[in-house]
Protein backbone atom coordinates (compact mmCIF):
# COMPACT_ATOMS: atom_id res chain seq x y z
CA UNK A 1 0.00 0.00 0.00
CA UNK A 2 1.93 3.28 -0.93
CA UNK A 3 1.77 6.21 1.93
CA UNK A 4 -0.96 8.64 2.23
CA UNK A 5 0.50 11.69 2.09
CA UNK A 6 -0.98 15.38 2.22
CA UNK A 7 -1.21 17.86 -1.35
CA UNK A 8 -1.79 21.00 -1.69
CA UNK A 9 -4.91 20.98 -4.12
CA UNK A 10 -6.34 24.69 -4.68
CA UNK A 11 -4.80 28.14 -3.83
CA UNK A 12 -6.18 31.23 -2.43
CA UNK A 13 -5.08 34.56 -1.64
CA UNK A 14 -5.96 38.25 -0.54
CA UNK A 15 -4.68 41.41 -0.17
CA UNK A 16 -6.46 44.94 0.85
CA UNK A 17 -6.89 47.45 -1.61
CA UNK A 18 -4.87 49.98 0.21
CA UNK A 19 -1.37 50.73 -1.39
CA UNK A 20 1.57 52.22 0.57
CA UNK A 21 4.73 53.17 -1.70
CA UNK A 22 8.15 53.88 -0.63
CA UNK A 23 7.10 57.53 -1.44
CA UNK A 24 4.03 57.93 0.65
CA UNK A 25 6.70 56.08 3.44
CA UNK A 26 9.14 58.96 2.66
CA UNK A 27 6.74 61.60 3.85
CA UNK A 28 6.16 59.86 6.94
CA UNK A 29 9.82 59.10 7.31
CA UNK A 30 14.03 60.08 6.62
CA UNK A 31 13.64 57.75 4.00
CA UNK A 32 13.50 57.37 -0.27
CA UNK A 33 12.32 55.20 -2.61
CA UNK A 34 15.97 54.66 -3.73
CA UNK A 35 17.45 53.50 -0.33
CA UNK A 36 13.95 50.83 0.86
CA UNK A 37 14.55 49.66 -3.16
CA UNK A 38 18.39 48.88 -2.87
CA UNK A 39 18.01 47.61 0.91
CA UNK A 40 14.80 45.61 0.87
CA UNK A 41 13.57 45.19 -2.97
CA UNK A 42 10.26 46.08 -1.62
CA UNK A 43 8.67 48.86 -3.76
CA UNK A 44 5.20 48.56 -2.24
CA UNK A 45 2.96 47.17 0.29
CA UNK A 46 -1.14 46.20 0.86
CA UNK A 47 -2.40 48.13 3.89
CA UNK A 48 -5.34 47.80 5.63
CA UNK A 49 -7.24 51.69 5.54
CA UNK A 50 -10.67 51.08 6.74
CA UNK A 51 -11.94 50.86 10.32
CA UNK A 52 -12.50 47.10 11.71
CA UNK A 53 -11.54 45.16 9.24
CA UNK A 54 -8.88 42.43 10.83
CA UNK A 55 -6.93 39.06 9.85
CA UNK A 56 -10.15 37.42 10.03
CA UNK A 57 -11.65 39.05 7.28
CA UNK A 58 -8.40 39.31 4.96
CA UNK A 59 -8.07 35.27 5.55
CA UNK A 60 -11.92 34.72 5.08
CA UNK A 61 -11.89 36.49 1.72
CA UNK A 62 -8.61 34.02 0.80
CA UNK A 63 -10.24 31.24 2.30
CA UNK A 64 -13.72 31.97 -0.05
CA UNK A 65 -11.60 32.53 -3.06
CA UNK A 66 -10.02 28.33 -2.72
CA UNK A 67 -13.45 27.26 -2.51
CA UNK A 68 -14.63 28.86 -5.26
CA UNK A 69 -12.03 27.47 -7.33
CA UNK A 70 -12.47 24.05 -5.74
CA UNK A 71 -15.94 23.87 -6.25
CA UNK A 72 -16.16 23.21 -2.78
CA UNK A 73 -18.75 23.99 -0.06
CA UNK A 74 -17.62 25.17 3.22
CA UNK A 75 -19.51 22.68 5.00
CA UNK A 76 -17.42 19.80 3.65
CA UNK A 77 -13.99 21.71 5.37
CA UNK A 78 -12.99 19.60 8.20
CA UNK A 79 -10.10 21.40 10.18
CA UNK A 80 -8.83 24.65 9.49
CA UNK A 81 -5.75 26.28 10.79
CA UNK A 82 -4.37 29.93 11.00
CA UNK A 83 -1.07 30.87 11.56
CA UNK A 84 -0.82 34.79 12.40
CA UNK A 85 1.02 37.14 14.84
CA UNK A 86 -1.97 39.40 14.53
CA UNK A 87 -5.26 37.63 15.58
CA UNK A 88 -8.58 39.98 15.67
CA UNK A 89 -8.42 39.26 19.95
CA UNK A 90 -6.46 37.30 22.04
CA UNK A 91 -9.46 35.04 22.75
CA UNK A 92 -11.15 33.18 20.85
CA UNK A 93 -8.47 32.27 17.92
CA UNK A 94 -9.33 33.85 14.17
CA UNK A 95 -9.10 30.32 12.93
CA UNK A 96 -13.07 29.57 14.40
CA UNK A 97 -13.65 33.10 13.76
CA UNK A 98 -12.63 32.22 9.74
CA UNK A 99 -14.73 29.12 9.82
CA UNK A 100 -17.90 31.58 10.67
CA UNK A 101 -17.21 34.29 8.24
CA UNK A 102 -17.03 31.54 5.28
CA UNK A 103 -19.86 29.23 6.49
CA UNK A 104 -18.05 26.01 7.88
CA UNK A 105 -20.24 24.82 10.21
CA UNK A 106 -18.99 21.48 10.16
CA UNK A 107 -15.26 21.84 11.00
CA UNK A 108 -12.94 22.84 13.89
CA UNK A 109 -9.61 25.25 14.11
CA UNK A 110 -7.01 26.94 16.04
CA UNK A 111 -4.18 29.21 15.72
CA UNK A 112 -0.48 28.67 15.23
CA UNK A 113 1.91 31.47 16.35
CA UNK A 114 5.26 30.80 15.01
CA UNK A 115 5.65 34.83 13.51
CA UNK A 116 7.42 34.48 9.93
CA UNK A 117 7.36 30.63 10.15
CA UNK A 118 3.92 30.32 11.18
CA UNK A 119 2.45 29.26 7.66
CA UNK A 120 5.56 26.03 7.22
CA UNK A 121 4.54 25.12 10.91
CA UNK A 122 0.98 25.30 9.73
CA UNK A 123 0.93 23.66 6.57
CA UNK A 124 3.53 20.70 8.20
CA UNK A 125 0.62 20.44 11.38
CA UNK A 126 -2.01 20.24 8.91
CA UNK A 127 -0.79 17.47 7.02
CA UNK A 128 -0.69 14.97 10.12
CA UNK A 129 -4.36 15.01 9.86
CA UNK A 130 -4.57 14.08 6.54
CA UNK A 131 -1.46 11.40 6.69
CA UNK A 132 -3.18 9.64 10.12
CA UNK A 133 -6.70 9.39 8.29
CA UNK A 134 -8.24 11.48 10.75
CA UNK A 135 -9.48 14.20 8.01
CA UNK A 136 -9.69 14.73 4.37
CA UNK A 137 -10.32 18.13 3.62
CA UNK A 138 -7.70 20.65 5.84
CA UNK A 139 -7.71 24.54 4.96
CA UNK A 140 -4.34 26.38 6.17
CA UNK A 141 -3.99 29.86 6.14
CA UNK A 142 -1.32 32.85 6.93
CA UNK A 143 -2.36 35.78 7.04
CA UNK A 144 -1.77 38.98 9.15
CA UNK A 145 -2.29 42.62 9.54
CA UNK A 146 1.04 43.81 10.19
CA UNK A 147 0.04 47.75 10.15
CA UNK A 148 -1.35 47.24 13.50
CA UNK A 149 2.08 46.28 15.22
CA UNK A 150 4.18 48.57 13.48
CA UNK A 151 5.34 51.67 14.10
CA UNK A 152 5.57 54.49 11.19
CA UNK A 153 7.86 56.45 12.75
CA UNK A 154 10.58 53.53 12.93
CA UNK A 155 11.84 53.64 9.72
CA UNK A 156 13.87 50.73 10.18
CA UNK A 157 10.72 48.50 10.54
CA UNK A 158 7.91 50.62 8.97
CA UNK A 159 9.33 50.06 5.35
CA UNK A 160 9.40 46.15 5.23
CA UNK A 161 6.03 45.14 6.08
CA UNK A 162 2.15 44.73 4.76
CA UNK A 163 -0.94 43.60 4.76
CA UNK A 164 -2.46 40.32 3.55
CA UNK A 165 -3.50 36.70 3.36
CA UNK A 166 -2.85 33.06 1.75
CA UNK A 167 -4.68 29.60 1.98
CA UNK A 168 -4.24 25.96 0.52
CA UNK A 169 -6.56 23.16 0.42
CA UNK A 170 -4.66 19.87 1.54
CA UNK A 171 -6.47 16.54 0.85
CA UNK A 172 -5.15 12.99 0.68
CA UNK A 173 -2.84 11.89 -2.15
CA UNK A 174 -2.14 8.11 -3.39
CA UNK A 175 -0.15 8.78 -6.13
CA UNK A 176 2.91 10.22 -3.98
CA UNK A 177 2.60 13.92 -4.34
CA UNK A 178 2.09 16.59 -2.09
CA UNK A 179 4.28 17.04 1.48
CA UNK A 180 6.97 14.63 1.47
CA UNK A 181 9.71 16.05 4.39
CA UNK A 182 10.36 18.98 7.06
CA UNK A 183 13.31 19.99 8.80
CA UNK A 184 11.49 22.41 11.39
CA UNK A 185 13.47 24.82 14.08
CA UNK A 186 13.67 26.85 16.90
CA UNK A 187 15.56 28.72 18.97
CA UNK A 188 14.09 30.69 21.67
CA UNK A 189 16.98 32.58 22.62
CA UNK A 190 16.45 34.67 19.68
CA UNK A 191 13.11 36.11 21.12
CA UNK A 192 15.17 39.28 22.17
CA UNK A 193 16.27 39.96 18.73
CA UNK A 194 12.82 40.31 16.97
CA UNK A 195 9.51 40.29 18.96
CA UNK A 196 6.55 42.26 20.08
CA UNK A 197 7.61 42.53 23.70
CA UNK A 198 4.53 43.86 24.83
CA UNK A 199 0.77 42.39 24.99
CA UNK A 200 1.43 39.46 26.85
CA UNK A 201 1.22 37.92 30.62
CA UNK A 202 5.34 39.40 30.46
CA UNK A 203 4.67 43.06 29.85
CA UNK A 204 0.66 43.35 29.78
CA UNK A 205 -1.42 45.93 28.58
CA UNK A 206 -2.05 49.09 31.23
CA UNK A 207 -2.96 52.87 31.28
CA UNK A 208 0.74 53.31 32.14
CA UNK A 209 2.22 52.05 28.93
CA UNK A 210 -0.46 52.68 26.58
CA UNK A 211 1.97 54.65 24.52
CA UNK A 212 4.34 52.01 25.22
CA UNK A 213 6.31 51.47 21.58
CA UNK A 214 7.45 47.88 22.86
CA UNK A 215 3.53 46.86 21.48
CA UNK A 216 5.39 47.34 18.37
CA UNK A 217 7.94 44.64 15.96
CA UNK A 218 11.22 45.22 16.83
CA UNK A 219 14.17 43.73 15.63
CA UNK A 220 17.65 43.98 15.37
CA UNK A 221 18.21 43.67 11.64
CA UNK A 222 22.07 42.95 11.04
CA UNK A 223 21.54 40.22 13.87
CA UNK A 224 18.70 38.64 12.05
CA UNK A 225 19.69 39.11 8.77
CA UNK A 226 22.73 37.01 9.19
CA UNK A 227 20.64 34.54 11.58
CA UNK A 228 17.71 34.41 8.83
CA UNK A 229 20.10 33.46 6.06
CA UNK A 230 22.00 30.69 7.81
CA UNK A 231 19.06 29.19 9.17
CA UNK A 232 17.29 29.40 6.05
CA UNK A 233 20.37 27.57 3.77
CA UNK A 234 21.09 24.94 6.61
CA UNK A 235 17.58 23.73 6.34
CA UNK A 236 16.77 23.69 2.94
CA UNK A 237 20.17 21.57 2.82
CA UNK A 238 19.55 19.33 5.47
CA UNK A 239 16.12 18.46 3.66
CA UNK A 240 18.06 18.21 0.55
CA UNK A 241 20.33 15.60 1.62
CA UNK A 242 17.73 13.62 3.95
CA UNK A 243 15.52 13.60 0.84
CA UNK A 244 18.75 12.98 -1.91
CA UNK A 245 17.75 15.94 -3.67
CA UNK A 246 20.29 17.97 -6.21
CA UNK A 247 18.97 20.87 -7.22
CA UNK A 248 18.66 20.81 -10.97
CA UNK A 249 15.43 18.74 -9.46
CA UNK A 250 13.79 21.06 -7.43
CA UNK A 251 11.53 23.10 -9.96
CA UNK A 252 10.99 26.30 -7.58
CA UNK A 253 12.80 27.27 -4.53
CA UNK A 254 9.31 29.36 -2.14
CA UNK A 255 11.34 31.16 0.48
CA UNK A 256 10.11 33.68 2.89
CA UNK A 257 9.61 37.19 1.84
CA UNK A 258 11.47 39.31 4.30
CA UNK A 259 13.89 41.07 2.38
CA UNK A 260 15.16 40.62 -1.19
CA UNK A 261 19.00 40.33 -0.29
CA UNK A 262 17.98 37.57 2.05
CA UNK A 263 16.30 36.04 -0.93
CA UNK A 264 19.07 36.50 -3.34
CA UNK A 265 21.59 35.12 -0.15
CA UNK A 266 19.82 32.25 -0.25
CA UNK A 267 19.86 31.64 -3.42
CA UNK A 268 23.67 32.74 -3.79
CA UNK A 269 24.30 29.86 -1.25
CA UNK A 270 23.02 27.19 -2.44
CA UNK A 271 23.94 27.88 -6.43
CA UNK A 272 20.09 28.04 -7.48
CA UNK A 273 19.17 29.81 -10.12
CA UNK A 274 17.16 33.17 -9.40
CA UNK A 275 14.53 32.64 -11.87
CA UNK A 276 13.50 29.80 -10.55
CA UNK A 277 13.01 31.23 -6.97
CA UNK A 278 9.55 32.77 -6.18
CA UNK A 279 9.93 36.23 -5.00
CA UNK A 280 7.06 38.82 -5.06
CA UNK A 281 8.17 41.01 -2.19
CA UNK A 282 8.50 44.22 -4.17
CA UNK A 283 4.41 44.39 -4.46
CA UNK A 284 3.69 43.25 -1.07
CA UNK A 285 6.38 43.52 1.50
CA UNK A 286 6.60 41.12 4.16
CA UNK A 287 3.30 40.29 4.85
CA UNK A 288 4.74 37.62 7.49
CA UNK A 289 2.80 34.11 8.04
CA UNK A 290 1.11 35.14 4.61
CA UNK A 291 4.72 35.54 2.32
CA UNK A 292 4.29 31.80 1.29
CA UNK A 293 1.20 31.12 -0.07
CA UNK A 294 0.79 34.47 -1.88
CA UNK A 295 3.76 33.21 -3.46
CA UNK A 296 1.66 30.01 -4.83
CA UNK A 297 -1.42 32.00 -5.53
CA UNK A 298 1.08 34.46 -7.51
CA UNK A 299 2.85 31.79 -9.47
CA UNK A 300 0.02 28.78 -9.38
CA UNK A 301 -0.36 29.27 -13.06
CA UNK A 302 3.53 28.22 -13.85
CA UNK A 303 3.44 25.31 -11.58
CA UNK A 304 3.20 22.08 -13.18
CA UNK A 305 1.72 18.21 -11.70
CA UNK A 306 4.99 16.43 -10.04
CA UNK A 307 7.34 20.01 -9.95
CA UNK A 308 9.70 19.79 -7.06
CA UNK A 309 9.23 22.51 -4.72
CA UNK A 310 11.33 23.49 -1.23
CA UNK A 311 9.39 25.69 0.90
CA UNK A 312 11.87 28.06 3.69
CA UNK A 313 10.96 30.51 6.27
CA UNK A 314 12.27 32.41 9.57
CA UNK A 315 10.46 33.97 12.04
CA UNK A 316 11.03 35.73 15.21
CA UNK A 317 11.29 33.71 18.67
CA UNK A 318 13.59 32.43 16.32
CA UNK A 319 11.72 29.55 14.71
CA UNK A 320 12.60 28.86 10.81
CA UNK A 321 12.73 25.37 9.00
CA UNK A 322 11.86 23.95 5.09
CA UNK A 323 9.32 21.43 3.36
CA UNK A 324 9.83 19.68 0.68
CA UNK A 325 6.85 19.25 -1.74
CA UNK A 326 5.33 17.61 -4.82
CA UNK A 327 2.82 19.99 -6.67
CA UNK A 328 -0.14 17.93 -7.10
CA UNK A 329 -2.12 19.83 -10.00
Amino acid sequence: MSRKTAAITAVGGYVPEGILTNEDLAKMVDTSDEWITSRTGIKERHIIKEKGIAASDLGAEAVKELLHKKGLDPMEIDLLICATISPDMRVPDTANTILDKIGGKKAWGFDINAACSGFLFAMTTAAQFIESGMHKKVIVVGADVMSTVVDYTDRTTCILFGDGAGAILLEPSEEGLGLQDSVLKGDGSGRNLLNIKAGGSLIPYNRENYDSKDFFIYQDGKSVFKAAVTGMSGAITELMQRNHLTKDEISWIVPHQANKRIINSIGEFLDFPMERVMTNIYKYGNTTAATLPLCLWDYEKQLKKGDKLLFTAFGGGFTWGASYLKWAY
